[in-house]
This record gives C-alpha cells, structure tokens and sequence, in this order.
C-alpha cells in the first residue's frame, strides 16, 4: 500500500546523497511484491523484462506465473511449438515479443550451453534485446551495476532534478543515473526507482511526458496491432485456417486482413502452408 506521507514539495536544489535517501525511504516501506523479484534466476529476468517491454505490470503479473509453469527453462522455451509459446503469450500483446523471447532462448541454449551471458555488449546481439533491456537483465539477473534508463526512472530523475523543464533528454539524465547507482545492490536500487516512479505517476501528472522522449501511445481499438493480434489468436486456437475463414473470424477489412497477415508470415509469426495458415 502507497505511503501517504510522501511529500511531492521539493527543495529548490538537491543533492544526489539526500536523493538517494528518500528514493530508499520510500521502497524500505512501500516496495512492490512481484514473482520475478521472487527466486530471482537468470531465465526469469529475461522473460519478465521482455514481457515489461510496453506492458503494464498487472497484465504481466497474470501471464507469468503461467507462462515460468509451461516453460521453465531456456531448454523447454526453446522446444516448445511457437503455436503453444503464442498461446501462452495472448493477453501480452505485441506477439512479435513471444517470437524473439523464444529464439533467445533457442540462442542461449544452442550457443551458451544454456547459460545467458551477463556482458551487455553481448545480449545485445540477442533478438528482441537493446541496450537499456541488456543492461537491466545484468541488473536483475546479476546484480551488477550496469546503467540504464526505463520510463518510470526517467520519471524519477526528471522530477527531482529538472523542475520546470520540459523536453528533458535521457543524454541530460544519463550522468545523474551513473551518478545515484547503487554499485554494491544496483538491483535493489532499480527497483526502488521504479516503484518510486510508479508512485509519482499516480500522485501527480506524469513527469514522463516532460521528457523529449516522451510518444503518446495509439489508440488499440479498431489498430493495425489489434488486427495481428486477433489473427494470431485465431491461428492459435483453430489451425490451420484459410484466409477466407481468418477474415470472417477476425471481422475486419479483408484487405487490412490480408495486409497484416502478410506482414506477419514476413516476421515469422504466421506460416502458410499451401491455402491455409497456422502458427
């Protein structure tokens, strides 16, 4: 439960060390209970930060449990059909997500002997995986204290030590993370950042929006995005389909139909197989 004695009223300036101390504050009282920051190994960092990816926390917590349960190791992701990854995976969105989590997994057992690398210059090379998502898997999985930023520690950052700015750069806010890192438990450090910045965006408008960075996100309903994701699961719970039974399933545009479905046999999603289509 949220502490109501947070005061959102800041000094002109502060320093990093005061800084610090009320980020730490705050988690030592309100921190946040989640499974992946439960029996914290290595393969369940890498799903949960690729399931994070432009997902909420309350739609993951209901995925991931079930998803560690069907797949509990690099070894048995990588196995399994895409079709029952993709199954697992619906209520996520974004499947192209599910697809790249799947081959890091068949990379890290086919390449690593099934043991992730915890070099960030390395995990970059995986798919799905850039730099701020490379380093924060060392972060969570390892402990080290690599530097990265993510929406609700740029959050953080911007509301402590840009008042009155607008338009704010993760290149302005980069120094102060290296700065502020906890070097001995960066993993405890990050995540008193975020649940720090989680609180802050529901007290107070959201400081995220004062950051260059900052994309509005469109609209899902009647989206290009809602299309795939209801062909893909269509494909998941009746292959194999033809086309004329994916449009009268999805019950949209034949031709917006069409267009995605090309779109996502292109990235490996979807196969075709003679007239019909399957996952």
């Amino acid at each position: 439960m949220i502490s109501q004695q947070v005061s959102m009223v800041l000094p002109t300036t502060i320093s990093t060390t005061q800084f610090t101390a009320i980020v730490y504050d705050y988690y030592a009282k309100n921190k946040r209970d989640f499974a992946w920051r439960r029996d914290i190994d290595a393969y369940r960092v890498v799903v949960s930060e690729v399931m994070l990816q432009q997902t909420q926390t309350h739609r993951v917590e209901k995925k991931f449990d079930s998803f560690i349960t069907a797949f509990p190791s690099f070894e048995a992701l990588a196995r399994a059909p895409l079709r029952e990854v993709l199954a697992q995976w619906q209520g996520l969105g974004y499947n192209r997500r599910a697809l790249a989590l799947q081959k890091i997994a068949q990379k890290v057992v086919e390449e690593y002997g099934g043991v992730l690398p915890d070099d960030p210059g390395v995990l970059v090379t995986f798919p799905g995986i850039g730099p701020a998502t490379a380093a924060s898997i060392c972060a969570f999985a390892g402990n080290k204290p690599t530097l990265f930023i993510e929406t609700n520690i740029r959050a953080v950052f911007i509301h402590f030590f840009f008042q009155g700015r607008d338009k704010v750069t993760d290149k302005e806010i980069f120094p102060l993370v290296e700065k502020t890192v906890d070097t001995k438990n960066p993993r405890e450090w990050y995540y008193a950042l975020m649940d720090y910045g989680v609180m802050l965006k529901k007290k107070m408008p959201n400081p995220s929006r004062r950051s260059a960075h900052h994309i509005q996100q469109s609209k899902f309903e009647g989206s290009e995005r809602q299309i795939r994701g209801m062909i893909v699961k269509m494909l998941t719970q009746h292959s194999p389909l033809s086309y004329g039974q994916l449009v009268q399933l999805v019950d949209k545009e034949p031709q917006r139909v069409k267009k995605n479905l090309s779109a996502l046999c292109a990235e490996g999603l979807v196969k075709k197989q003679g007239d019909v289509f399957t996952c």
